[in-house]
């Protein structure tokens, strides 16, 4: 029941629209027969169109005919070199072509799956074969639709229907695994805005898949500090999420043992590098901020210069002080300091943002960042941030996002001194 519900909520949208139909139909059965059949009928249809067409936009359609088919051919398709096929003759070259897009369909399913490919590529290629076989005349052509050939069409019809049938089965059982894994992962991250003394603090995290490899944190360290964490892990998926979830927790261990600053960043790249395959790097920034003087002792271990803003709309730029994690052990982590004066913000974000491509091969960029930023000084912090990855997305177009992408906002404001301070904060044990 669990795994239904995860799966886009299908079990519970199928049940109300049972027992909507239920409740709408049995009135009419009451009435007339002619009156009865035509709001059964009515019922019946707009049922069906709720289920189907809820929480359908005219971009997800767009995306369906324009990325999503593109993506589809590029996924069996990537492996081929055609611009090798170039050079031959057409008559060559196609079928060539055609025989490589087979093979690299087909090494994709598991044998059982794969055998069966086969045979419905063969049944229909037989079929086609038989069809030619008939003349063109027309008493020939209806014994070619009714005759051999179209039972063999008809038997690689129902190989591929019951193939894509079994594979959409694995996607669906996999998507309901993700979608938990995708609910304990944000889990694991604070939800809401935090706010302290004269601070507010504000995020938002969006996977490229389901799930994500992007890490944000803020984790409180006495009354008047708190830790403020973005990290990213190289890769996407599942790997980068398990990825993710050993960082928090490894990160939240050192902090409840006492650590702080560059200490920590250093234990942490220590074990990082004992427990993680030799590909698998990860960009931090860690830093430390007093909520009453604004002061900010921070790490940055090859992560995205986080980007500080000043009341004036003057940038600095917060640079890397160290190498990534996971890459040497031992390595010794510098901490430098700045200050967050009143009516500056903070913004940290992940390369997914800035490293965000269109369809023409353009990207997004810091340039384009820091105007973004530059152009709305007054925008409330969450609408800041939604509005930010609104305008990657809207750059990005019919271009899926390669990458997941992570802002967290720090914003100093002036608060009165005995402003009670919020709790929604993720604590170090």
């Amino acid at each position: 029941m669990a795994r239904k519900q995860d799966i886009g909520g299908l079990g519970q949208r199928l049940a109300d629209v049972a027992a909507r139909f239920d409740e709408r139909t049995r009135s009419y059965w009451q009435s007339s027969g002619a009156e009865a059949g035509r709001g059964f009928l009515q019922t019946a249809w707009a049922n069906l169109h709720d289920l189907f067409t809820r929480d359908v936009t005219s971009d997800g359609l767009r995306n369906l005919v324009n990325r999503d088919a593109r993506e589809a051919v590029r996924f069996y398709t990537r492996e081929i070199d055609f611009p090798a096929l170039r050079g031959l003759r057409w008559y060559k070259r196609y079928p060539l072509a055609a025989w490589r897009i087979f093979l690299s369909t087909a090494f994709r399913l598991n044998p059982p799956r794969r055998i069966a490919f086969v045979i419905a590529t063969f049944a229909f290629l037989l079929g086609c074969w038989r069809l030619a076989q008939i003349s063109v005349n027309s008493e020939g052509m209806a014994l070619g639709i009714l005759g051999p050939g179209t039972g063999w069409w008809l038997l690689s019809l129902i190989l591929f229907a019951l193939l894509l049938l079994m594979e959409l089965r694995d996607k669906l059982d996999l998507k309901g695994d993700l979608e938990i894994a995708r609910e304990i992962q944000f889990g694991l991250v604070p939800s809401g805005s935090f706010e302290q003394n004269r601070f507010v603090l504000n995020h938002a995290m969006r996977p490229a898949n389901t799930v994500g490899g992007d890490y944000y944190d803020i984790i409180s360290l006495d009354d008047d500090r708190i830790a403020a964490v973005v990290a990213d892990v190289a890769g996407k998926g599942m790997p980068a999420a398990l990825m993710m979830a050993l960082l928090q927790g490894s990160l939240h261990t050192l902090i409840t043992a006492g650590l702080r600053g560059p200490e920590l960043v250093s234990k942490l790249n220590d074990y990082l590098c004992a427990n993680i395959p030799a590909n698998r790097l990860v960009t931090l920034f860690y830093g430390e901020l007093d909520t009453k003087s604004g002061d900010l002792n921070y790490v940055n271990a090859g992560h995205n210069a986080p980007i500080l803003l000043g009341s004036d709309l003057a940038i600095e730029r917060l640079d890397s002080t160290a190498v990534v994690l996971g890459f040497v052990s031992r390595t010794q982590f510098e901490a430098r300091s700045v200050r967050l004066e009143p009516g500056s913000r903070l913004v940290l974000y992940t390369d997914g943002i800035v490293e965000a491509f269109n369809g023409a091969g353009e990207e997004y960029g810091n340039a384009r960042l820091e105007a973004y930023l530059k152009a709305h000084p007054n925008l409330r912090a969450g609408a800041l941030i939604d509005g930010l990855i609104r305008d990657v997305l809207a750059f990005c177009a019919d271009a899926r996002p390669g990458d997941d992408m992570t802002v967290l906002l720090v914003e100093s404001r002036s608060l009165k001194p005995d402003a009670a301070p919020s709790t929604n904060v993720n604590p170090a044990v």
